[in-house]
């Protein structure tokens, strides 16, 4: 054996070695999914580094009735991953000066009667911090002082956007979607013609379709918006590379002013946002928020450093909750351990 041959055998090797470190992920993402315990996974996944794919897999059926393979361009619904985009919708009217964010939230809404609409302000409506259970109720705790997480926080500031901007939350949002080209991205209606996949409840592994949803007009700031896994990619280089908004909101909107636990993101305590989360696992900063309902769920997770998103979509929803976000979780933590956001 010569030793030019030997050289390229080594280079050879040591390709495949530093190959197979790169995407270890890749494989055991692939592994994970294929199990059937302790449930299935029916959605699709999608990884993109610095605006590049680097991992696209769509597994099981869009609907168990019809059961057409799932596909990458396939739509669900986000839910709460919707609130984020509120949050941005309403950062963007505070850069126009029609917003201050300190004010009390009854400066906009002239028909809130409460007591309360003069000492809850829209930032404490942005982190959830507000206290407000029930519009004809007292509040649940000081403002300020405690995090109660809910859909009310957002349907307020929808009704905000709507009163400054003077159009519809529904314009508002689509208009913006067009700006960055997100094509595939639209606010539920019963009777649109655009309709996500279908969404499955799911018992172990036994898929029922789900009830009526209970998006309406009213509750599409905080539940409502429709897309895809590209297009929120899309979303996270937009917003986290300085196309949405100024420095000054982009801070304001990712800097921790609440703390908040989610068992997505640990066992603690982790920052909040404006309708975002700001955890730091094992030295690896990053930003995520989480959906669940219609019979869908959803994780978006962002790696600002490495500049990396991570975004799953299902259209089922167990009906064990601890079995949830299992999957999410699990990947979640295979992309932590990579290379992907190590290096």
């Amino acid at each position: 054996m010569t030793r030019t041959f030997k050289c390229i055998c080594l280079f050879l090797f040591l390709s495949f070695i530093n190959s197979f470190a790169q995407n270890q992920y890749i494989f055991e993402i692939d592994s994970l999914v294929g199990t059937k315990n302790p449930r299935n996974f029916n959605g699709v996944i999608l990884i993109a580094k610095k605006g590049k794919v680097q991992y696209s897999r769509a597994y099981g059926v869009k609907d168990i009735y019809d059961p057409v393979p799932l596909q990458m361009d396939d739509a669900f619904e986000i839910m709460s991953n919707t609130k984020q985009i509120t949050a941005v919708l309403l950062l963007q009217e505070a850069e126009k000066g029609k917003v201050d964010l300190q004010a009390p939230i009854g400066n906009y809404l002239a028909d809130l009667t409460q007591p309360w609409a003069d000492s809850v302000t829209i930032h404490q409506l942005m982190n959830h911090t507000h206290g407000i259970t029930d519009l004809n109720k007292a509040l649940a705790f000081k403002p300020g002082s405690d995090f109660k997480y809910g859909n009310l926080s957002s349907i307020l500031l929808g009704k905000i956007i709507e009163k400054v901007s003077g159009q519809s939350y529904k314009s508002a949002a689509e208009n913006l979607f067009k700006k960055l080209g997100m094509n595939d991205t639209f606010l539920y209606s019963k009777d649109g013609n655009r309709k996500p996949v279908t969404g499955h409840m799911a018992d172990r592994n036994v898929f029922s379709t789900a009830e009526e949803s209970f998006i309406t007009d009213e509750n599409l700031p905080a539940d409502g918006i429709v897309t895809t896994a590209k297009d929120l990619s899309i979303w996270n280089d937009a917003l986290h590379k300085g196309k949405i908004l100024t420095p000054e909101m982009y801070r304001l909107m990712t800097t921790p002013s609440a703390m908040s636990q989610h068992d997505v993101f640990g066992k603690e305590k982790v920052g909040y946002g404006y309708n975002i989360r700001i955890v730091n696992d094992q030295e690896i900063s990053y930003f995520g928020h989480t959906g669940l309902g219609d019979g869908f769920t959803s994780l978006n997770i962002y790696f600002p450093k490495n500049e990396v998103s991570l975004i799953i979509l299902e259209n089922q929803m167990n009906e064990n909750s601890d079995l949830y976000y299992y999957f999410e979780k699990e990947i979640k933590n295979i992309i932590l351990s990579s290379n992907l956001v190590k290096e």
